[in-house]
């Protein structure tokens, strides 16, 4: 088949293209920037379209002859920029691509959002009818786009929507290292009491789940958690990670409130600068908001269940950040 990525240059992205290019798959990948990953992507065998999902052109040409749209693309952890980008990305671009995807008549779409629109998970481990509660604009707009994914399946195209969880593993070098290099040095400050709830999502099960979801007549109009078997006490992950790298790591505590306090005002005067945060409040939730799914409607109606547990997610991630240099 034909296949559109959106944000194929992304982490989740890049992972899809290779696995739909091995399987002997026609891929297009559509970004907003040449780079790097770009000249990666096009040395697999990609095809690479260049411009945004907010105009509408790009889009045309990215899904042209595309049987099946993964659409990743999205305005996440953006800096410098107005409150309107993610809405125009994430809301406007995934209307875009929704609406030329039915003009197409493209036979399959799936809408990456995230298990983020959740926010705080009240009563683990949460269904997809837990509440709807995002606390950040890149959560909100991610769910604010899950109406129109709807909308266009209930005219007729089919499209499904995954909402995944934490994800990691080899070939991302962001999410997880800086966890692993604190774990590396043999000390891991912990604020608050280190209980709070984590859903890891390895990235080849992630893939695994866009993969199901591309059968016809599987989950058409419907929104499916996706993360791994086992969600965990950070505490826990922390130390797990210590294994996977064969370090035995202290775990000092410390009070969470006053990192809170902290991470709003270093965001918000790093903000005019342009300056990345060395601490945000997102980051500090992760000591403090609980995220714990169940995931057995995807495994039901998808025919998809995670291959890969946690520990051995964890050594795969290891070894590659050191083959990397990364640690």
């Amino acid at each position: 088949m034909r296949i559109l990525v959106t944000g194929g240059t992304g982490f989740t992205g890049k992972a899809l293209v290779k696995r739909l290019l091995d399987q002997g798959h026609e891929v297009v990948a559509l970004d907003y920037k040449e780079g790097l990953r770009t000249r990666e992507l096009r040395d697999w065998g990609a095809e690479v379209v260049l411009g945004s999902v907010t105009d509408r052109e790009v889009v045309r040409r990215a899904v042209d002859g595309a049987e099946v749209v993964l659409h990743l693309a999205a305005a996440f952890r953006e800096m410098n920029v107005p409150d309107r980008h993610y809405r125009e990305v994430n809301v406007g671009g995934t209307r875009n691509v929704l609406e030329v995807a039915r003009d197409a008549g493209v036979r399959r779409f799936i809408y990456c959002s995230t298990c983020g629109v959740h926010g705080n998970v009240d009563h683990p481990p949460a269904g997809e009818d837990a509440p709807i509660q995002p606390a950040d604009y890149y959560q909100r707009t991610k769910y604010e786009a899950e109406p129109l994914v709807r909308q266009l399946a209930a005219q007729g195209l089919p499209a499904v929507i995954l909402r995944p969880a934490a994800i990691y593993g080899p070939g991302d070098p962001e999410r997880f290292l800086l966890i692993y290099r604190r774990v590396a040095g043999g000390r891991f400050p912990m604020f608050g009491d280190g209980r709070t709830l984590y859903h890891p999502l390895y990235i080849d099960n992630l893939v695994d789940a866009f993969l199901a979801a591309m059968a016809d007549g599987r989950g058409d109009g419907e929104a499916y958690l996706i993360a791994d078997e086992e969600f965990v006490q950070i505490e826990d992950l922390v130390r797990r990670v210590g294994r996977s790298l064969g370090v035995e790591v202290r775990v000092p505590h410390f009070p969470v409130w006053p990192v809170v306090a902290v991470g709003h005002v270093v965001e918000k005067a790093c903000r005019p600068f342009g300056i990345a945060p060395p601490i945000f409040p997102r980051r500090v939730d992760w000591y403090r908001q609980n995220r714990a799914f169940c995931i057995d409607k995807a495994k039901r109606d998808l025919g998809w269940a995670p291959k890969v547990g946690l520990d051995e997610g964890l050594r795969r991630t290891a070894e590659w950040y050191r083959q990397e240099g990364y640690l």
